[in-house]
């Protein structure tokens, strides 16, 4: 594609010892990763609000992200961008067995169940399937991610109806362990509801992280509207008239 190969062809000559961007030929591998970073939740931001011109944009960014690292890594004599696209092409292949081999499955569950006995297969040096995930991502995903990881080799619930029953026994024993004021306990057994709301929402094919997301733009738009009617007055309302304004916000949302 003539685009891609332009867009190679610019970081090439912003990288160039003698004529490149002066920013550009400073960069390193952890120089740009927050950058990078950002630019993930920037897209997923703009996933979020179905923003096609946001999205291409973030897309873009991200797609000069991973030639910047490929040029760098080039550089350096580690690797290259053909090295990249050849290792992805040659992976998408070898773990979808069902379409390039002669594999048959029944299923998108039996696919995520072989993709992740081959991943094991390839990567000799684990001695788990639950190896593998970044240690710094967000808790909810992360929990997600594991449960998934799970379910691939039958370790999950067989009714939804039992998440509900397991999430109620929870609630009850972080309601017991807030009765004896045990701290450390009562941070296990919250840990544990939010673990087993995690793999509700799993179930329910509810991404967690965005669930938890619409309710924060809510409370902040619900709260925001009590500021406004309350002016200066809300640093000596009390919580009754608080919840009156907050009570007209959440009407407003559902007219």
């Amino acid at each position: 594609m003539k685009e891609f190969d332009e867009l190679v062809r610019i970081m090439k000559t912003l990288r160039d010892p003698v004529k490149g961007c002066p920013w550009d030929k400073l960069q390193t591998p952890e120089t740009l990763r927050p950058h990078m970073i950002e630019e993930v939740y920037e897209l997923s931001e703009a996933i979020d609000h179905n923003d096609d011109m946001h999205m291409k944009e973030e897309l873009g960014d991200l797609l000069l992200h991973i030639v910047f690292q490929a040029k760098i890594a080039e550089e350096e004599g580690r690797f290259t961008l053909q090295d990249i696209l050849n290792s992805i092409n040659e992976k998408m292949e070898r773990r979808h067995p069902h379409i390039f081999g002669d594999v048959s499955v029944k299923d998108h569950e039996e696919v995520e169940h072989n993709w992740e006995k081959i991943k094991k297969k390839e990567k000799t040096g684990r001695k788990s399937i639950m190896e593998g995930l970044p240690l710094s991502l967000p808790a909810l995903i992360k929990a997600r991610r594991i449960q998934a990881k799970a379910a691939t080799v039958g370790f999950d619930w067989d009714e939804v109806d039992l998440i509900f029953d397991k999430l109620k026994e929870e609630i009850q024993e972080f309601e017991e362990e807030y009765k004896t004021k045990d701290h450390g306990k009562m941070k296990d057994e919250l840990g544990d509801i939010l673990f087993a709301l995690v793999n509700l929402a799993r179930r329910l094919d509810i991404d967690p992280e965005f669930a938890l997301n619409r309710t924060i733009k809510k409370f902040i738009k619900r709260f925001n509207f009590i500021e406004d009617e309350l002016k200066e007055k809300i640093f000596s309302a009390d919580l009754d008239e608080m919840e009156f304004y907050w009570q007209q916000a959440k009407d407003k949302d559902e007219e």
